[in-house]
């Protein structure tokens, strides 16, 4: 059966270098067809451009999703319909640029990815996900063997609503955008998936990310800081899902590497 693993939003350029150090060998150990990854902090922290976007994709991801910083790189709206293998969410105005879903390769099965944002404590303007996903998902499941869902949202109980939403008609629903990796790996009733948050691609000995300190500060005197990215404690966390040819999820299991394969247990 196929294995698909999906990694959580990859943080800055600690994010990537773990991606180049390990993904590979991870790849192997774990008899990975696929790997889909969120790439929308990639650059410091904040957005992605095209460069940051084939240096993930030669570390060995297949597809690269996004969520609501999106636009942070002022030069990305002009890059990102020239990227075959990233898509925007589904749900942003139907007039931005870029792929609102992909079809993957994943072991000989084809698999459709698409993400979601959520709009509970939101900024970024979008259309209410259920409605994305109840006209989006029958119609690539139509022309794909499995669909892989992301919501990337910030409240857990939009994530979780979402699991059920889609429950039998995708193959994953797994949530991204806090950062946290969370302890609720199951696969629904119907043969779903889910995972409420896959948590971060990056440095954990941090504020979700940021180094501790200005984050701190800000939060005790609200006055204006620089959160840069941080850089120690190092993981790679996500999940992997093995699906049969029907798209209905066999095994669901969540991924946590460190920077190096000592440290692992490899």
């Amino acid at each position: 059966m196929p294995r698909l693993l999906f990694l959580g939003d990859i943080v800055g350029r600690p994010g990537r270098r773990i991606l180049a150090e390990r993904l590979r060998e991870i790849r192997q150990t774990h008899r990975i067809d696929t790997v889909v990854a969120n790439g929308e902090n990639a650059a410091a922290g904040a957005g992605i451009n095209a460069r940051l976007a084939r240096e993930i994709l030669e570390c060995g991801v297949d597809g690269i999703t996004l969520g609501d910083h999106i636009w942070d790189q002022k030069e990305f709206p002009g890059e990102i319909d020239q990227l075959e293998r990233v898509c925007r969410p589904a749900n942003l105005d139907s007039a931005s640029p870029g792929r609102t879903h992909l079809f993957l390769d994943c072991g000989g099965l084809r698999l459709a990815v698409c993400t979601l944002l959520g709009q509970t404590f939101m900024k970024m303007k979008a259309d209410c996900p259920f409605r994305a996903a109840e006209k989006r998902v029958p119609a690539l499941r139509a022309e794909a063997d499995a669909v892989l869902v992301e919501i990337h949202a910030e409240a857990t109980s939009e994530k979780i609503a979402m699991g059920w939403f889609l429950d039998g008609q995708a193959t994953l629903v797994v949530g991204t955008h806090t950062h946290v990796p969370t302890a609720d790996a199951t696969i629904l009733p119907h043969g779903t998936a889910y995972l409420t948050d896959a948590g971060m691609t990056g440095p954990y000995r941090s504020v979700i990310g940021r180094e501790v300190d200005p984050v701190l500060g800000r939060m005790l005197d609200g006055l204006p800081r620089k959160f840069a990215v941080a850089t120690e404690d190092v993981w790679m966390r996500g999940v992997i899902v093995e699906f049969d040819s029907s798209g209905t999820a066999r095994s669901v299991t969540p991924l946590a590497v460190p920077t190096t394969s000592a440290e692992a247990g490899l």
